[in-house]
C-alpha cells in the first residue's frame, strides 16, 4: 500500500518587477513572529516590563535572531563558501559571472538564533536594567511557537527534508527527488507547538515566579527534541557524512547542558 505523499509547492507566491519574491517562508516567518509577540506582550508589558522598554526589548530580539540565525549558519554549515564571499553573508543577492541575483536568505541557523536572542537581551541589559531571568522565561514560551512556523516555513519551501523512509510511507519533494522521506519540518512543527502549550501551561501555573525554571525546561524540551530528530534527516552539508553526530546535533548538546543546570537549580531552589 502506497500511503506517501507528492509534495512540489512552488515556494515563490508572486514575484515583482522580477527582482523581489514574496516566498511562504517569509509570510509563516513573519505570522510566527507578530504571533509570538502578541502573546510575550500580554505576559510582559505592566508585570514585568513597561510597554515602551517592551517595544524596544522586541526590536533588539528580532535584529539579534535574524543576524544570528544567518551568521550561525554561514559559520556552521557553509563557512568556506561565506569566507571567499562574505558580502553574500549580510546582503540577499548572489553574485556570479558579473551578474547580480536576488536569493533571499537562503539559509539560517536555529542555534544562531537562540544565540543571537541571548545576546541581544544582554545587550540591551546594559543601559536598561531588567530581570534577564524573568524576561527569558516568557521569551522562552512564545519561542517554540514561532519555530514552528519556521518550520512550516521549511515545509513549504522544500528544504531540510528528512531522510528516505525507505518504505512507501513519506513524503515525496518533487524538487528534490522522487524518494519517499521524512517529513522532519512537520515532525520538528508539531513537536514545537506541544512544547509551547506546555511552557504556556506552567506560566499559567506561576512557574515564572522562580526565575530560570521556564527557560531552562525550553532548552531541554526544545533541544532534545531537535537532537532526536535529526538522526532523520539528512545532512545539509557533504562534511557532515563524515561525522558521528552532525552539526545540528552537536551544537544542540550545551543547549541541553545549560537547560539542565537551570532546571535542577531552579526546580529544587522552589
Amino acid at each position: 500500500m502506497n500511503i506517501s505523499i507528492i509534495w512540489n509547492l512552488n515556494p515563490e507566491i508572486i514575484k515583482i518587477f522580477n527582482l523581489l519574491s514574496i516566498r511562504y517562508y517569509g509570510i509563516l516567518f513573519v505570522i510566527g513572529l507578530l504571533l509570538g509577540y502578541q502573546i510575550l506582550k500580554s505576559i510582559c508589558v505592566n508585570s514585568i516590563i513597561t510597554e515602551h522598554k517592551f517595544e524596544t526589548l522586541v526590536l533588539y530580539i528580532i535584529i539579534g535572531i535574524i543576524l544570528g540565525a544567518r551568521i550561525g549558519h554561514c559559520l556552521f554549515y557553509e563557512f568556506k563558501y561565506y569566507l571567499k564571499n562574505p558580502i553574500e553573508i549580510i546582503l540577499p543577492v548572489k553574485f556570479k559571472k558579473g551578474e547580480i541575483k536576488f536569493i533571499g536568505f537562503q539559509g539560517l541557523a536555529s542555534h544562531g538564533g537562540a544565540l543571537g536572542i541571548l545576546l541581544s537581551i544582554f545587550i540591551y541589559n546594559i543601559n536598561n536594567r531588567i530581570n534577564i531571568l524573568s524576561i527569558l522565561d516568557r521569551i522562552s514560551i512564545v519561542t517554540p511557537l514561532t519555530c514552528s512556523f519556521i518550520r512550516l516555513g521549511n515545509f513549504a519551501n522544500s528544504e531540510i527534508i528528512g531522510k528516505p523512509t525507505n518504505s512507501n510511507y513519506g513524503i515525496i519533494f518533487k524538487r528534490i527527488d522522487l524518494i519517499p522521506r521524512h517529513p522532519t519540518q512537520i515532525y520538528e512543527a508539531i513537536a514545537y507547538f506541544i512544547i509551547f502549550i506546555i511552557l504556556y501551561f506552567l506560566y499559567k501555573k506561576n512557574f515564572t515566579q522562580n526565575h530560570g525554571f521556564i527557560f531552562g525546561t525550553l532548552l531541554i524540551f526544545l533541544f532534545s527534541i531537535r537532537f532526536i530528530i535529526e538522526f532523520f534527516k539528512a545532512n545539509q552539508t557533504d562534511f557532515e557524512s563524515k561525522l558521528t553526530i552532525n552539526i545540528g546535533q552537536i551544537l544542540s548538546i550545551p543547549f541541553i547542558i545549560t537547560g539542565i543546570i537551570f532546571f535542577y537549580k531552579k526546580y529544587y531552589n522552589k
